[in-house]
């Protein structure tokens, strides 16, 4: 699945749900459903800056393709970095840094989400995009 079509499909899962708050309880279940985040990585190394939450984000690099371990300290934030790994996960660089930049707005988080959470899931996408940035120069070079 392309990361247009894992976004079409956030959509459709969304629309699914009448109203917000069972969007959000939505959102929290995924971040529940996250793999256990390894302590070695719970480090300020990998925590990502500009969120209010504390949220760590390790890549790793797997036959071109970047795998992301994901954790957050706060349950809707949890869920957000985990909506963000079901459409990032395991992709290669170039469909990262090709992604749609109105993500946010497509799935309609940006309606719905504080200023500060919206700030900090653009954080979240910020460091995805520059991990892929990372990854694509050193394996040109």
């Amino acid at each position: 699945m392309t990361i247009e079509q894992t976004i079409a499909h956030l959509q459709s899962e969304f629309a699914d749900f009448p109203d917000w708050e069972e969007r959000y309880s939505h959102i929290i279940s995924m971040g529940k459903g996250l793999a256990p985040y390894r302590e070695e990585f719970r480090t300020e190394e990998f925590k990502v800056k500009g969120c209010q939450s504390q949220v760590w984000l390790h890549p790793s690099i797997t036959e071109n393709a970047i795998h992301f371990e994901a954790d957050s300290d706060a349950l809707i934030v949890k869920g957000l970095v985990a909506l963000l790994m079901r459409i990032f996960d395991d992709r290669t660089p170039k469909e990262i840094l090709d992604a749609p930049q109105d993500l946010v707005h497509r799935l309609g988080l940006d309606q719905q989400l504080s200023n500060n959470r919206t700030n900090g899931l653009a954080s979240m996408l910020k460091q995805i995009k520059l991990y892929a940035l990372v990854y694509s120069m050193t394996r040109t070079t």
